[in-house]
């Protein structure tokens, strides 16, 4: 990866390494669902560790609304992080300030401390300088091994990545070798999710890149709304409904095709095990809600894919954290890894909830590649410029 400036570049012995790490992962009523990024990120850290450097763990985790939140400390991760690298790891009840300097000072070679989480502090979001500067004179070394977050012009992603000499750790280099390469035609991508505003910009882009546009999740809702469907009480945007029109018209002129359900699981609330049935998309009773395609559209992506090259998915087709409404993301998620062991399709997934998801089904091994990023890895493969990857160029 000569375009960046990677662990190959520099001795860490003795040098203190801010490391950047996305631990923001899955949760579901206190309990982790997933740590795949977890265990994506450990080869960095042992690699530092073993090479003698103090390594400050830095991460965001939730969304605390202007203030510590208990539930979202990154203690929770502690325990998990230990097992996956095998080292003792320190807490520090800050990420700045007197707590987070004291930890770092008594840090040995090949020691590790991770600091609170990131987000405590309003200046993470909006890239204070001033709080990216207490971040950075914790550190002489800045690595960046969170390319799930990459996309956002953050103070622990753009501000000290401008401040330190700034790095690629292993999983950044491998997410970025594996996203560099060119994609095979014809591409569908398979894109789920709870709101499309959220996601407007990548699917107003993606209709000009792509042959399938395969959509699902609450997101799809509102393009049926838009396309005159009775979707019952089912999650969507309304007020989005003329950005729908404005991607589907984008998208015929491109000759991309946009694949909504065809049927449908609905019940009456999303609460786990409830009574469901399968509906034809037309006949959403108004007391129902929509909780997952159907198997009619499973077989609808399926027999889409058996005509591209390359598959690109981002986000569950359901509300897959609630059982049954996981059962056909699931069943999509087996498919394509039998058609990616038989070498009929490129398959690259990307995001939190995918991974899951994948995990769930027990075929993440089994894609060609799974970012441990969401609208990170969409905006890669749209060919755009990164605020956390541009300072890790090599000159």
């Amino acid at each position: 990866m000569s375009n960046y400036r990677t662990l190959d570049d520099i001795k860490v012995k003795g040098k203190r390494v801010l490391l950047r790490l996305d631990l923001n992962i899955p949760m579901n009523n206190g309990f982790i669902k997933d740590v795949t990024r977890i265990k994506r990120a450990a080869p960095t850290i042992v690699e530092l560790s073993n090479n003698g450097a103090k390594i400050i763990i830095i991460s965001h985790y939730g969304r605390p609304k202007k203030k510590p939140d208990p539930q979202l400390s990154l203690k929770t991760i502690l325990e998990p992080l230990v097992k996956a690298t095998g080292r003792q790891i320190n807490f520090a009840h800050d990420c700045i300030g007197v707590a987070a300097e004291n930890a770092v000072a008594n840090l040995s070679e090949g020691e590790i401390v991770l600091l609170e989480n990131l987000r405590f502090h309003n200046g993470e979001q909006t890239n204070d300088i001033n709080f990216a500067l207490n971040l950075a004179k914790l550190a002489d070394i800045y690595v960046n091994d969170a390319f799930s977050v990459s996309h956002r012009a953050h103070a622990s992603i753009k501000g000290v990545a401008h401040i330190l000499p700034a790095f690629a750790g292993r999983l950044m280099e491998a997410e970025l070798n594996a996203l560099n390469c060119t994609l095979l035609g014809p591409v569908i991508v398979v894109i789920g999710g709870d709101k499309v505003s959220t996601k407007l910009n990548i699917l107003i882009n993606l209709v000009s890149q792509v042959e399938v546009l395969a959509i699902g999740g609450c997101m799809a809702n509102t393009f049926l709304s838009a396309n005159g469907v009775d979707i019952g009480k089912s999650l969507a945007e309304p007020e989005l409904i003329n950005m729908v029109y404005e991607i589907q018209a984008k998208a015929k002129a491109a000759n991309c095709d946009i694949l909504l359900a065809i049927d449908a699981i609905i019940a009456d609330a999303l609460v786990p095990d409830i009574k469901t049935k399968t509906v034809d998309i037309l006949k959403i009773p108004s007391n129902k809600m929509i909780l997952d395609i159907g198997p009619k559209t499973v077989d609808v992506i399926t027999r889409r894919l058996e005509r591209c090259k390359t598959l690109i998915w981002n986000g569950p087709l359901g509300a897959y954290e609630i059982k049954p409404f996981d059962k056909n993301t699931i069943a999509l998620a087996k498919t394509v890894a039998e058609m990616t062991d038989r070498g009929q399709i490129i398959s690259i997934a990307g995001g939190g909830n995918t991974m899951a998801a994948l995990a769930e089904a027990k075929v993440i091994d089994r894609f060609s590649y799974v970012s441990t990023a969401g609208g990170a890895f969409l905006e890669r493969l749209e060919g755009k410029e990164l605020p956390g990857i541009i300072p890790l160029k090599a000159n």
